[in-house]
Parts: structure tokens; C-alpha cells; sequence
């Protein structure tokens, strides 16, 4: 029994001996199958995110109950306010150098205010023309919810979410649409010195002025209108542990508005029409053309301005503010308002906060047949303004070519029990 247990020791010490190299020979090669592996797999990811890109959804809005997601990481801001109250206590008397914190204007963004200005013009004009005049097109709106659709007959897709929806299994209930059903354009208050007192309190709420946002935002970043004055500066402001201190409050704000930058621009005010009728010469689909420009130039220009000036929003409900900071009026209805005791939860905007493009369902041709419940991943969308524009005659956009499912061919009504 002794010499067969030692036999057995000298068999196995001699076996784990030789497995040693086997076992690093076979790692070495292993690593390599994995990384090779990996490659592969980030590969075909590329590949699948390309064909993807090819269909681009339009994300669901969340829960009323939840937050809006924020612009900026909640680590990054916090980061960023304690780099600012530090450089405070570093310096607590310092000069503003960079614009428009220390209420000077961007030179180089003047421009672009009267530009989006214009647009923006422009673009009513044209709504004006397409949904109440005389190349008026069929705008369909739902009674109960928001959803919009842009054809002689409403979709029968059911997705209503409005009061009694239950009762109607989600049936949308359709009517006439106006030009507030196209393109959503919110309004804020009206700051006269956006660095001086950027905030307006809940009993101020009756003697400030209030106008679109995108409005305002021209109008801080160098548009001057008549109706909206605002404080034009010369010399910048002083930061004194954190509050803003003016060391011109003697001059005369006409003074101040003379010595602004002066530029080129002019104010485009259109001419609207009474008859709703189309100029001499100019068909519709010129007119949906030049429609969608100014639509685009509008967004475009927004984003320019909105990369130095501030927009913020609430972060429950749809309410915007142009400035640094929100205002105070306790109007918020949305989900923990009790907690906040009727103010905003205000957070960093998007383009779609400040311009709502309002998404609409594509079809292909006004007096086909409804767009049917079960076939809606066939379908397309696109905002409610490219859908108008489109349906009236303009050329697609590159951009909305991807959303709006182009290359996609609907199964026919008789083909339904074969694809769903």
C-alpha cells in the first residue's frame, strides 16, 4: 500500500510538471482569439449602427411624473460650481472679461439675432399663407390631446392620450387646425437688464412684459425693438463675492443705447396680407420652399445664439426663460409642485424646448387612404412645419430623409393579415 501511494505522487507531480506550459501556451493564444473576437464584435456594431442610422426614431416623450433629462451631467455642474466658488473666494472683487456675463453684447452674434429675426418673420408669413390663405393645406387636430396631422382625413393610429381615452380605445377625435397646431413658439418674460436683475418675482408678474422666447433671445443678443427696450452697456460689470455691481448707474440709458455697436441689418417686418394671396409670379411650392428655409435658418441661428446666451427651462412643464437665471413666479402645476412650493425646476434648455417642432405622422399622398393602426412601424415622422412645407411642394431636407422613411413601401390594405 505504501510503495502504490508513492508511485501514485511521483505519476501526478510528474503530470501538473508537464500541463505547466499548456496551460500558459494555451492563455497566449487565447488572449489573442479575444482580442481578435472583440475587434470583430466592434466591428459588426459599426456596421449595425450604420444601417440603423439609415432609420432614425423619433424618441417618446417620458412620463409626465419624470424629470427631463439634463443637457449637462449633474457631475459636471457640480463640478463647475464649486470651480466657481472657489475662484470667488480667490478673488472676490474681479472684473468680467468674457461676454455677455459681464453685459457687453458679442459683436460677432448681432448678425445672427437680426438674421433669426427675419426668419422667424418670414416663417409666419409663410404659415399665414399655407393654413389660412389662398393655398390653404388640410389641418387635421385632435380634440382631446396634441397630435397633429397634416391631410384631408385623420390617421386611424391609437395613440390619444387625452381625458376618456379608455372609452375610445385610443381613437383620436379629429377637427380643424390653425397655425398654433403647426409650430410651438413659448413665451417668457421680458428682461431690461438681463445681468442687473436677471430674475422677476412672483408680484412683478403683472408689469413685466411677456413675448415669444426666441424673441427674446434676439432681442439680449442685439435686436432692438421699439416695444421691448433693454439696457445697452459700454463697460462691463464687476463681480463682488458673487453679486454684480454696475459702475454706471448715473449715465443715461439713451446715451447707453447710442454708443451700442452699430451693424448693417435691417428689421424685415412683412407685409401681411389680408386676402391671404399669393404675390405675382410665385406659386406654392415656392412659397413652401422659401417657407422652410426660414425654418431651418431659424433653428440654426437659435442654436449660434444659444451656445453664448442662456435658456432655461423647467424641467416638469414646458415653461422657458431667456437669461441667466429663471424667474420666480409660482405658476408651476406639474408633477412636486408642493414640494417647490409653485416655482420652476429650472434646468439647461434645448432647441426643441425653445422651438417645439411637434411631430407628425408622414404619408405620402393627402387624399390616400388613412394611415392604419397596425402598419405604424412602417410609417415615417417628421415635425409638423417639414410635413406642411413637403405635402405643398418643397424639397425634402437631407436631414428629415431618414425620419421620414422614404424608402419604405406600406403593405396594401389587402396585405395586412400577411405583415402584422
Amino acid at each position: 500500500m505504501l510503495l502504490r501511494k508513492i508511485f501514485t505522487r511521483r505519476i501526478s507531480c510528474t503530470r501538473t510538471q508537464i500541463r505547466i506550459p499548456q496551460f500558459g501556451f494555451s492563455a497566449h493564444f487565447g488572449s489573442r482569439r479575444s482580442v481578435r473576437n472583440n475587434e470583430e464584435i466592434e466591428d459588426k456594431r459599426d456596421a449595425d449602427s450604420r444601417e440603423d442610422f439609415a432609420y432614425s426614431e423619433v424618441l417618446r416623450p417620458g412620463p409626465k411624473w419624470q424629470r427631463k433629462p439634463y443637457l449637462t451631467p449633474m457631475k459636471v455642474l457640480i463640478r463647475r460650481a464649486k470651480e466657481e466658488k472657489l475662484a470667488r473666494k480667490l478673488n472676490p472683487c474681479r472684473v468680467l472679461e468674457s461676454a455677455p456675463e459681464n453685459g457687453l453684447l458679442v459683436p460677432d452674434l448681432i448678425e445672427v439675432a437680426h438674421q433669426v429675426y427675419n426668419a422667424r418673420e418670414s416663417l409666419l408669413h409663410g404659415l399665414i399663407m399655407l393654413v389660412e390663405g389662398e393655398a390653404a393645406m388640410p389641418i387635421n387636430k385632435c380634440r382631446f390631446c396634441s397630435e397633429v396631422h397634416i391631410g384631408h382625413i385623420g390617421h386611424e393610429i391609437r395613440s390619444c392620450e387625452g381625458p376618456n381615452s379608455g372609452m375610445r380605445n385610443s381613437k383620436h377625435l379629429w377637427r380643424r387646425g390653425g397655425i398654433k397646431d403647426i409650430i410651438g413658439l413659448p413665451y417668457c418674460y421680458h428682461l431690461y437688464d438681463r445681468v442687473g436683475k436677471p430674475r422677476v418675482g412672483h408680484k412683478e408678474r403683472f408689469g413685466v412684459k411677456r413675448l415669444p422666447a426666441i424673441v427674446e433671445l434676439c432681442v439680449q443678443a442685439g435686436l432692438d425693438l421699439e416695444a421691448y427696450p433693454t439696457k445697452r452697456r459700454t463697460k462691463p460689470v464687476y463681480s463682488i463675492e458673487g453679486r454684480i455691481v454696475d459702475f454706471e448707474p448715473g449715465e443715461d440709458t439713451d446715451t447707453l443705447v447710442e454708443n451700442k455697436p452699430r451693424t448693417g441689418n435691417h428689421i424685415v417686418v412683412p407685409a401681411f396680407l389680408e386676402d391671404r394671396r399669393l404675390e405675382d409670379g410665385e406659386t406654392i411650392s415656392e412659397l413652401s420652399a422659401r417657407t422652410l428655409k426660414s425654418w431651418l435658418d431659424m433653428r440654426s441661428g437659435a442654436v449660434t445664439l444659444m451656445k453664448k446666451y442662456s435658456v432655461i427651462t423647467c424641467g416638469y412643464c414646458p415653461e422657458v426663460q431667456v437669461g441667466p437665471k429663471g424667474h420666480k413666479v409660482r405658476l408651476c402645476k406639474a408633477t412636486k409642485h408642493q414640494s417647490r412650493d409653485g416655482l420652476h425646476a429650472w434646468q439647461e434648455a434645448t432647441i426643441d424646448d425653445l422651438i417645439r417642432p411637434n411631430y407628425v405622422w408622414h404619408v405620402r399622398a393627402l387624399d390616400g387612404p388613412p394611415l392604419a393602426n397596425g402598419l405604424k412601424r412602417y410609417y415615417g415622422k417628421a415635425p409638423a412645419i417639414v410635413e406642411l412645407c413637403v405635402q405643398a411642394g418643397a424639397p425634402i431636407p437631407k436631414q428629415y430623409e431618414s425620419m421620414m422613411r422614404l424608402d419604405v413601401v406600406p403593405p396594401a390594405p389587402d396585405e395586412y393579415d400577411l405583415v402584422v
